[in-house]
């Protein structure tokens, strides 16, 4: 396989970092599978660009086209602008070619989490928000996160993202312009957190953050990259520029419910063949939790993410509607 994406891969993100250290840059790794490029001296004029990766383990497509970008910066690392932090998420999950290892790691990022405080992602979230926290601590700094993801489902939008409705309208505009450019044909405006890590850098840092989904997961070294060369041109132009590049937004929707599971009786009305963004018209059931009866309101909307196999107490989906232009 590919060294850096072996790299990537393992979390063994030393291998790294020499280039960038003769380039007069301050190279770290405060953790596996974490690093950390900044620039000598620090300045709050500069932009910080956080890209996480395989946030679950069996979600190597962004891993993969992140590999090629650092391929690039490696050979010419003075053309990086920005500073930059790299986060691989769950190298554990991706050697074990799962999902997870004892839980969802992408709900770890908030303090309160019950029963799953013990479980080996809630530590692993303990050492991303820590070197998180490191990144974006300088003052008035332009702070970006995007988090790549792919879904476990078909989805009638290939490539969409989850925003933050807390980030700021300036930022937002700014968001969903580098959004379009980069490929991404809808974004759900989401005024709930279910502690993943983008909601937790825009609510914690005032991050512009958005959880970016890049079609279906698949094998690590056997993706299809081709499909994502508008965000992997969009991310480039961000890295050896400082500005995001900007293109016409894409779809926007919002939030209207939560699908929490409160039991294992949870199920949906719909099989596990329906896609992300498929329409359910008014009144029509969602799903069902022993008494519970989840309902579409009175226009039609969207089912996104359902996953009736989460932990009781998560989220098993979203609903959303069609924003007006």
């Amino acid at each position: 396989m590919h060294p850096t994406i072996t790299a990537l891969a393992t979390g063994n993100l030393t291998t790294l970092t020499e280039p960038f250290v003769k380039a007069g840059m301050t190279a770290s790794t405060p953790a596996p599978g974490i690093l950390q490029l900044i620039h000598s001296p620090a300045q709050s004029s500069r932009p910080r660009l956080l890209l996480s990766v395989a946030i679950h383990g069996d979600e190597t497509a962004p891993l993969e086209m992140l590999a090629h970008l650092l391929d690039e910066l490696i050979t010419a690392p003075h053309r990086l602008v920005l500073d930059l932090m790299i986060v691989v998420g769950n190298p554990a999950a991706i050697a074990a070619e799962e999902r997870y290892i004892d839980a969802d790691l992408n709900r770890m990022f908030r303090s309160e989490r019950g029963d799953l405080q013990t479980t080996r992602e809630a530590e692993r979230a303990d050492d991303i928000m820590s070197a998180t926290t490191a990144f974006f601590d300088i003052p008035k700094a332009e702070k970006w996160h995007l988090d790549l993801h792919t879904a476990i489902r078909e989805s009638y939008y290939p490539t969409f993202a989850v925003v933050p409705e807390v980030i700021d309208k300036n930022g937002r505009q700014a968001l969903l312009a580098w959004l379009g450019k980069a490929g991404i044909e809808a974004a759900i405006l989401n005024p709930s957190s279910a502690g993943t890590y983008s909601a937790y850098t825009a609510e914690r840092y005032g991050a512009v953050s958005a959880t970016v989904e890049l079609g279906q997961v698949g094998t690590l070294g056997k993706n299809d990259l081709t499909r994502f060369a508008d965000t992997s041109a969009a991310l480039s132009d961000f890295i050896y520029t400082g500005v995001p590049p900007a293109g016409s937004a894409p779809a926007v929707f919002r939030v209207t419910q939560e699908l929490i599971k409160h039991s294992e009786a949870f199920c949906l009305s719909f099989d596990r063949s329906t896609k992300n963004f498929t329409a359910l018209p008014p009144g029509s059931l969602i799903a069902q939790d022993r008494q519970i009866e989840y309902r579409v309101g009175p226009e039609t909307e969207y089912v996104v993410f359902p996953n009736p196999d989460v932990r009781p107490g998560l989220r098993a989906g979203l609903m959303v509607v069609r924003e007006k232009s």
